[in-house]
């Protein structure tokens, strides 16, 4: 996966919008406009405040199903990805949660967004939802099928889930690599808010072998500049919205002060390499 090609960096910082809960959903509110009216204000905030791209999940719908979600769930993401398409030029991505890949596809494919995010692609996971098993096999041919350039990146060892067994890092990275034919790796904290540690973002990156590594939970702007060393991106959302509240909406000056701590690290990053193994195009 080329990150220049997909975000215009080497680095992407990837904004999250998390929708009201949508129709067929516990907690469905009954105003789709409503829906749609705070999608729009995040992904403003999140543009204005300098993010490479934004990712849309369905993060309000909690209790998720486990595979495949409703119909109307995919009806309303794929107009609410559509309505900030039209408003932002930054790449977008998707997550139907909790695992249906499929959909994802589906979405993305027909708003023309740019990538997808699943939570298991290959594995078995125990969740709150049950036994969660990857599906990289059918994702594959279908986006094969779908003649879609769709790119997917792929969570290793997914928060909020334990996998069976006790597998390796270096190995889980490279089967949903290698295996599971995943465009890029995303290492999260054990939950929502938690940091991968560095140390397991070394070994990731080591076994990713060039394919791009993303820090999935638990960024702010105190741990990215030490937690960027060791990846190639980062997907942030809890410490964008008002004082770091999950149910709050994206601030905009959180955003600006994430944005510039990251572009301070990675110009310390850039600094400190050595003149033989700096890049020859800077994409700050």
């Amino acid at each position: 996966m080329d990150l220049l090609q997909t975000f215009k960096t080497a680095n992407p910082i990837i904004g999250v919008v998390h929708l009201l809960p949508l129709p067929a959903s516990a907690r469905w509110g009954g105003s789709l406009k409503a829906v749609i009216d705070r999608a729009e204000q995040e992904a403003t905030a999140l543009a204005s405040g300098g993010v490479d791209a934004i990712i849309v999940e369905n993060f309000f719908d909690a209790p998720f199903a486990k595979e495949t979600v409703d119909p109307a769930t995919v009806s309303a993401m794929s107009l609410v990805v559509q309505r900030l398409m039209h408003l932002v030029t930054l790449p977008i991505g998707i997550n139907v949660l909790r695992n249906d890949a499929h959909s994802a596809m589906a979405i993305a494919t027909c708003v023309q967004a740019h990538f997808i995010r699943v939570n298991v692609l290959t594995g078995v996971m125990a969740t709150d939802q049950g036994l969660i098993e990857g599906q990289a096999h059918q994702l594959l041919r279908y986006r094969r099928e779908l003649g879609s350039d769709v790119k997917i990146l792929a969570d290793v060892l997914v928060k909020h889930a334990r996998p069976l067994g006790s597998p390796n890092l270096t190995t889980a990275v490279q089967e949903t690599i290698d295996r599971g034919l995943a465009d890029g790796v995303i290492l999260s904290g054990w939950a929502t808010g938690s940091p991968p540690s560095l140390e397991d973002l070394e070994l990731a990156s080591a076994a990713a072998n060039g394919r791009p590594v993303f820090i999935g939970s638990g960024a702010n702007w105190e741990n990215i500049p030490r937690l960027i060393q060791a990846a190639d991106g980062v997907i942030v959302s809890s410490s964008l919205k008002r004082r770091g509240q999950i149910e709050q909406p994206i601030d905009p000056i959180r955003v600006s002060q994430f944005v510039e701590a990251m572009q301070r690290s990675l110009s310390s990053k850039t600094a400190s390499k050595p003149a033989s193994s700096m890049p020859v195009h800077s994409q700050h």
